[in-house]
């Protein structure tokens, strides 16, 4: 295995659970420097097919609420149990990232897909940055990420998509291993 920085920190990279992750999170300089390096993405056309909202200190526990309350006229049946963990995601990190995806389906020549890819991009670079700088992340959707509600209490408009919460912050707890895909399983070679 190659014994770069670069290397031995992608070889490390795993998610870790929003709730093993507690403050501090990345804030000044460093903040910066993580928001910067998630936007170093492919992006055909210099598009920025993405943007960032950032939530944190007071108002992750207003954004739970709302979430909540989303929730809960989503399915009517979500007892008080199901709301309070919808709450709880939320009280764990200190610093939490929405990826936009913003498409613009009709250009001419960007594929819509390329453009989403390059948001996942971002979305990944984030948790990457968080590794590289010694915090945990973890890259969470759900039903929050396709709630119409959802998008009209983050701002969305009709051509952006959430498609990833990313929450960031210290590792209070080391998450249990995970197996890793097996590239003898998942690679092969065209031949023609």
């Amino acid at each position: 295995m190659p014994e770069t920085p670069l290397f031995a920190a992608l070889a490390r990279r795993r998610s870790v659970p929003a709730r093993l992750l507690t403050i501090p999170a990345p804030s000044g300089a460093e903040r910066e420097a993580l928001l910067a390096f998630a936007l170093r993405v492919p992006d055909h056309g210099r598009l920025q097919p993405w943007r960032l909202i950032t939530i944190e200190g007071t108002a992750l526990a207003a954004f739970a609420d709302h979430l909540a309350t989303c929730l809960a006229t989503r399915e009517p049946a979500a007892d008080a149990a199901r709301l309070d963990k919808e709450r709880a995601r939320y009280a764990h990190g200190a610093l939490v990232v929405a990826v936009v995806a913003r498409i613009d389906a009709g250009h001419a020549r960007i594929p819509a897909q390329e453009q989403l890819l390059s948001a996942g991009c971002v979305a990944y670079n984030l948790l990457l940055g968080a590794e590289a700088l010694g915090y945990g992340a973890q890259w969470l959707t759900g039903w929050a990420a396709y709630d119409p509600a959802v998008a009209t209490l983050l701002g969305l408009h009709a051509d952006e998509h959430l498609i990833a919460i990313v929450h960031v912050g210290s590792i209070r707890e080391e998450p249990a291993p995970v197996a890793h895909a097996d590239p003898a399983a998942c690679v092969s070679a065209w031949t023609a």
